[in-house]
């Protein structure tokens, strides 16, 4: 009871402010009391922020400021209850809350705990901490950080601490767990068990550190490859924006030159027109005239005077059988729409081609993904491939939409073009090849086929496989042959007549499968691709065909 009442008066003479026995006390006309020192802060702080002055528990207000007079009576009071021992009772913060750890020693409301014994298997406040601190018996007890599983420590079966670790079962067990069901197995102190396992934390933290180093490293290069893809992208889209405007701009200026010479060749026919019409119209009038005078003539009675006048009528009316004007049939202008429709189509042909290569463009930020290992992982990168014309050798005739080649024995006589194979039997893919892709190629014959990738560049007298710019694998009925610049690898794997060629341009990676039942690598190339690729095709014998395949068939 003594303590309790001693509570209750440290909790009236507290000051609300500071949490502490009062201190210089001062009334506020409101009736509370507080600090002289800590009710001036408190007001000039309202001073600051709103220039009012009030009281910190009612929050009545008071205008003008009050003035403080110390209260002398209550300052005694203070005092005299001090020589009794009343000490400030304990801030609101500093009891425990559902979430915290109390003291197991308060009978009253119970104080935030600030240690936990292992020894003891309790947790003490500050004030019931001491003896800890002072008495030598414990001094050897273990302290640690406030806990709520003490009883965690404690054998449920003998109610003793679990101080051993057993390695056999990988649990804590108490001394007389070793002595009966734990007897013969393999046990330590939990302390040894506890600094070995520290060790093993210490290496899996400095492996996680590395980890989130390395990691942060590749967040760091991530976004400078973001930040530099946003670049180029806000650039590309820039000068495309450009480009194409110029060429918007050109084709306006070149179908305003059209359409202005037409119409100044329309003005200057139609003048020349209009001249021959006029001159005929008037011709016609002096024909009109002739042909009346020489109507009233052969109508006179008169020989006389129709033989004197006929000679000079009969001779005009014969200049007027003389014409100087030509009339060409009709053309037009139609020369010139089939020459802008020439242009339409070519320039058609070049945009089909430069928006499949465009198209085809692929960016990469991250590693490349693993390649597949089945035909249906292969099919999402499949692409929709046809041969170019252009490039054809004179042999070889182009079918099936241009996806079919078949080797003629004789040369055909095809227009002649910069693009096109004048040595070897070859034809190479009117698409570029970039990023991941994948096609396939059915074959027949009695030789073979070469199934081939080839720079653009690529010398147009020189074989598939005979340079550095071309990788070619040579397929026959029974073998497989890969070639690159000039060296020969021996490939060995189920012979098939559709092969399959996987191509993974930004890792480097280039590879030919077999097409059974069953999908087998045959070879696999990892270089530096510089360019871009294009697939090629290369019959070996007059009658043999090779064509570009759907995937999924």
């Amino acid at each position: 009871m003594a303590q309790r009442r001693n509570q209750q008066d440290s909790l009236r003479f507290s000051c609300s402010i500071c949490l502490d026995l009062l201190k210089d006390p001062v009334t506020v006309p409101c009736g509370h009391s507080y600090c002289m020192n800590c009710i001036k802060s408190f007001w000039d702080d309202e001073e600051d922020r709103k220039g009012i002055h009030s009281c910190p528990q009612c929050r009545s207000t008071f205008t003008p400021r009050p003035v403080l007079v110390k209260q002398i009576l209550l300052a005694e009071l203070v005092e005299d209850l001090k020589k009794t021992g009343l000490q400030a009772a304990p801030a609101d913060h500093c009891y425990a809350g559902p979430e915290d750890v109390a003291c197991d020693v308060c009978t009253d409301r119970k104080l935030k705990a600030l240690k936990s014994c292992m020894q003891c298997l309790a947790s003490y406040c500050e004030k019931h901490l001491q003896p800890h601190y002072d008495a030598a018996t414990f001094k050897k007890h273990k302290l640690v950080e406030p806990s709520k599983n003490l009883q965690e420590n404690i054998c449920s079966r003998h109610g003793e601490v679990m101080k051993i670790f057993c390695r056999t079962d990988q649990q804590s067990v108490c001394h007389l767990c070793t002595m009966e069901e734990h007897k013969g197995h393999e046990t330590v102190s939990a302390a040894a068990e506890r600094a070995e396992k520290q060790k093993e934390l210490q290496v899996t933290r400095l492996q996680l550190q590395q980890g989130i180093q390395d990691a942060e490293k590749d967040v760091k290069l991530l976004q400078q490859q973001v930040e530099a893809l946003t670049l180029s992208a806000d650039k590309t889209v820039e000068d495309s924006e450009k480009i194409f405007t110029e060429l918007i701009c050109l084709f306006q200026k070149r179908s305003s030159d059209v359409k202005q010479r037409v119409r100044s060749q329309q003005e200057t026919e139609v003048s020349r027109v209009k001249e021959c019409q006029e001159k005929l119209e008037q011709r016609i009038t002096e024909m009109k005239r002739k042909n009346a005078e020489l109507e009233q003539l052969s109508h006179t009675e008169d020989h006389n005077h129709f033989l004197h006048n006929y000679h000079s009528l009969s001779a005009l009316s014969e200049s007027t059988h003389s014409s100087s004007i030509n009339i060409h049939p009709l053309r037009s202008f139609e020369d010139v729409t089939a020459a802008v429709s020439e242009l339409r189509d070519k320039l058609q042909d070049i945009l089909s081609e430069t928006w499949t290569n465009i198209s085809l463009t692929e960016v990469d930020v991250l590693l490349s993904e693993p390649e597949p290992k089945t035909r249906a992982g292969f099919s999402k990168y499949s692409c929709e491939l046809t041969l170019d014309p252009n490039t054809a050798h004179a042999k070889l005739l182009l079918s099936e939409g241009n996806r079919k080649v078949t080797l003629l024995k004789n040369k055909q006589s095809p227009p002649n073009h910069l693009e096109r194979f004048t040595g070897w039997s070859q034809v190479l893919s009117r698409q570029s090849l970039t990023g991941r892709c994948y096609w396939e190629v059915e074959w027949r014959g009695r030789r073979g086929v070469g199934i081939s990738v080839a720079y653009k560049n690529i010398s147009r007298a020189e074989g598939f496989g005979l340079n550095d710019k071309s990788w070619s694998l040579y397929c026959f009925a029974d073998s497989y042959a890969f070639y690159h610049n000039k060296r020969r690898t021996k490939v060995s794997g189920p012979p098939s007549s559709r092969v399959g060629v996987y191509l993974d341009h930004r890792a480097g990676f280039l590879s030919f499968y077999s097409i059974t039942e069953t999908t087998t690598l045959l070879h696999r190339v990892q270089t530096t691709f510089t360019e871009r690729l294009y697939a090629g095709l290369e019959p070996f014998r007059s009658g043999d065909t090779a064509e570009l395949c759907n995937v999924i068939d």
